[in-house]
């Protein structure tokens, strides 16, 4: 039986094991929490630190093969790992590249795909140099996550909100609409692709709110949309899951954002929505069966379960039981011991054929379930 290892506990990890409980394969989660979304549903929990090279490698020696739910892991584990024979989804070139904004994006300068104009920045002096940028999007290279490592610079008065230390300073641009394509890689060589959503962020969290499948997109943005994301998939040459993050703008032109190499909160809605959820492809990519069918059953919409503002502590779900009544909706609780503003506690997906009855409920929800904390 394959012996596969998660390097991250989190609730992509968690969907990850639920959907692995259909295949003939042993678990392994790699992570420093024992009260970890995913640590009671693998086969073995082994704690550890998945950015520290010794717990990295000595976790891979235990398996056969390893993907991430998180970025910020031990790449030169991974790649000593890998010159071992042990399989690691997506490889290692291709993690070293998307883990660095930088490296990301020259990855697009070289492949001619396109993307924001950018200039690099070292520290936020530079910014000075390049104030004809302004106003832009500061990014940190690395360790950024649900918005966190992303700044608005509107004006050089901002300065004091850059990062003093390796970003990117990406043109702001007129956004008409945000759109995420997940595209499966094989390992040998197969490609399927979902159909792309429609994302709306939180304008003041950063993080995604609810996003609707498919994208409301004409088809010559569609071409596009798809046309983009399989170049950028394809040149990675690596298997994975890849959720390929997309803007378009005022004119429709697609530029491309930036690129996850794994399941993604994108791609929730798959788990009731679609035939393959994004978490049963990448198993049959990591066990090598044929692709599953990333087509949809019906239209969906996904809501984030999100902590609500001035609550921190043990979870409660105000409305959970109003929400339950809903027919067509599907309730996802994460398991997270703490809730604190802004953090993702779980996730709601609704079906129906009508795009406005999906929109309904998503904001019937939104006003109905708040994640507050229980009093001492």
């Amino acid at each position: 039986m394959v012996k596969l290892g998660i390097l991250g506990g989190g609730q992509l990890g968690r969907m990850l094991l639920q959907a692995a409980a259909n295949y003939p394969v042993e678990t392994y989660i790699l992570e420093n929490d024992v009260t970890a979304p995913a640590a009671k549903l693998c086969t073995q929990f082994v704690l550890g630190d998945v950015t520290n090279y010794n717990d990295v490698y000595n976790f891979g020696m235990l398996v056969d093969a390893i993907t991430i739910e998180i970025e910020n892991v031990n790449i030169e584990a991974l790649e000593k790992l890998e010159t071992e024979g042990k399989t690691i989804v997506p490889n290692t070139t291709t993690l070293r590249t998307i883990k660095n904004k930088i490296l990301q994006k020259q990855y697009y300068t070289h492949h001619q795909i396109p993307t924001a104009a950018y200039v690099i920045t070292t520290s936020k002096n530079d910014i000075t140099t390049h104030n004809t940028m302004l106003p832009a999007v500061h990014k940190i290279a690395e360790g950024g996550y649900d918005g966190k490592g992303v700044i608005m610079i509107a004006t050089i008065d901002d300065l004091d909100k850059a990062f003093d230390a390796p970003a990117i300073l990406e043109k702001k641009i007129t956004i008409k609409k945000e759109i995420a394509q997940i595209i499966a890689v094989g390992l040998d060589g197969q490609i399927a692709l979902y159909p792309p959503v429609e994302m709306v962020f939180d304008k003041y969290l950063n993080l995604l709110d609810y996003q609707i499948c498919p994208a409301n997109i004409p088809d010559k943005v569609l071409w596009k949309v798809e046309a983009i994301a399989m170049t950028v998939a394809k040149n990675f040459n690596s298997a994975g899951l890849f959720a390929v993050e997309m803007l378009i703008d005022e004119n429709d032109d697609v530029l491309v954002n930036e690129t996850a190499p794994r399941v993604h909160n994108s791609g929730h809605h798959t788990i009731e929505a679609h035939y393959s959820s994004q978490f049963d492809m990448l198993l049959r990519i990591m066990l090598r069966y044929p692709l599953g069918n990333p087509d949809a059953i019906l239209p969906s919409v996904m809501v984030n379960i999100i902590g609500a503002d001035n609550y921190n502590g043990t979870p409660v779900y105000n409305g959970l039981a109003e929400v339950l009544k809903i027919g067509d909706a599907f309730v996802h609780i994460y398991g997270k011991q703490l809730t604190k503003p802004g953090r993702k506690m779980g996730h709601i997906t609704i079906l129906s054929k009508e795009k406005q009855e999906l929109l309904f409920q998503a904001n019937k929800i939104k006003n109905t379930l708040q994640v507050v904390a229980a009093e001492d």
